[in-house]
């Protein structure tokens, strides 16, 4: 049995690199300037590929806190065994295939990679509340 904190570990990694990504496309187009500043000021918008990675981090961040409460909740209750073990990895595999799809602007494969990942996600909250 793989253990679930590492995939959550990797998992937070995962969310690390994709802040820098985004971050660094944003600075290499509004400048070193925008970056350390205060960002007050109206920009104009982002460069398809810093537009989609910012969106990608945005995307994450709608389900890591679920995926966090939920893979902590079936440690501390016990809960852990198939469905963790294939939900775990599940949502870490396809949240990391789902970054170069959604830079690449791939339709479609990029939403069944998302859909995968939702999968991995509701195993693990149905290993929480049913054990």
């Amino acid at each position: 049995m793989a253990n679930p904190l590492l995939w959550l570990g990797l998992t937070l990694v995962l969310a690390l690199v994709q802040i820098f990504l985004a971050g660094h496309f944003r600075t290499k187009q509004y400048g070193t300037d925008w970056n350390v500043g205060a960002r007050d000021k109206e920009m104009p918008p982002l460069d398809p590929l810093a537009g989609r990675l910012v969106r990608a981090q945005a995307n994450l961040f709608e389900t890591l806190p679920l995926y966090i409460g939920g893979l902590l909740g079936a440690v501390a209750a016990g809960h852990l065994g198939w469905k963790t073990n294939i939900g775990a990895p599940l949502y870490f595999f396809a949240r990391l295939i789902y970054v170069p799809l959604y830079a690449a602007g791939i339709p479609y494969i990029r939403s069944l990679v998302w859909l995968a990942g939702t999968a991995g996600l509701l195993l693990i909250l149905w290993a929480l509340i049913a054990g």
